[in-house]
């Protein structure tokens, strides 16, 4: 039997980052000029897809990876406190344990992600990290990931918890679970029709099992 490959997004489906993201990012709102959210538009937020934030924002597309790179280095500065979404260690540990190849694709740095990591005793558990501004172009990351690591799509599965990762995932041709404890809502991640929608870490295991 083929070993297969578990793919997890970083900010909101492994480590507990969005309440920093949305305060890095109202900080910079002036400097990139884009509203601040509130609590309320947060809210309407998370059942915008990645499109829809930016054009509700109001900032230039050509601002963006600029503004990416910003926000990775005032989150390299708080890295230390963050820690993992509730349940998500365990579950990271059985399926590791169960023999699964995991590995991480992300538009934060690698630098954070591997600190993190070793802070919270996860770093043993990851074979990848692939790091990359990916607002619209996770796809090409993703196929880069399955070259590079001679995996076929049929034996990858995405776990994240944004519409994008969903995208990315149908055009890679690959699997994908969208989880609800991260920046989009379970109405917005159903809209895009995931292979599996969850909401609590443990049913990662029930789920991966059953692909």
């Amino acid at each position: 039997m083929t070993q297969k490959v578990i793919i997890f997004d970083f900010d909101g489906t492994i480590a507990d980052t969005l309440d920093a993201l949305v305060s890095i990012a109202n900080r910079l709102a002036v400097e990139f000029g884009y509203i601040q959210i509130t609590p309320e538009e947060l809210a309407i937020l998370r059942n915008f897809s990645s499109r829809e934030i930016i054009k509700y924002s109001g900032i230039s597309v050509f601002k963006i990876p600029f503004l990416v790179k910003k926000v990775k280095s005032e989150l390299k500065d708080k890295i230390h406190e963050f820690k993992p979404i509730s349940g998500i260690q365990s579950a990271l540990i059985e399926l590791k344990h169960e023999g699964y190849k995991l590995g991480i694709i992300t538009s934060n740095s690698q630098e954070n992600v591997t600190e993190f990591l070793k802070n919270n005793a996860l770093d043993s558990l990851f074979d990848f990290i692939y790091s990359g501004v990916t607002i619209f172009g996770k796809t090409t990351i993703i196929n880069n990931v399955l070259r590079q690591k001679q995996f076929k799509a049929q034996e990858v599965i995405y776990v994240g918890d944004e519409t994008r990762d969903i995208e990315a995932s149908k055009k890679a041709n690959i699997k994908v679970i969208a989880v609800t404890w991260g920046f989009n809502s379970s109405e917005a991640l159903a809209k895009q029709k995931p292979d599996f929608l969850i909401h609590q870490p443990n049913e990662l295991l029930t789920v991966i099992r059953s692909c």
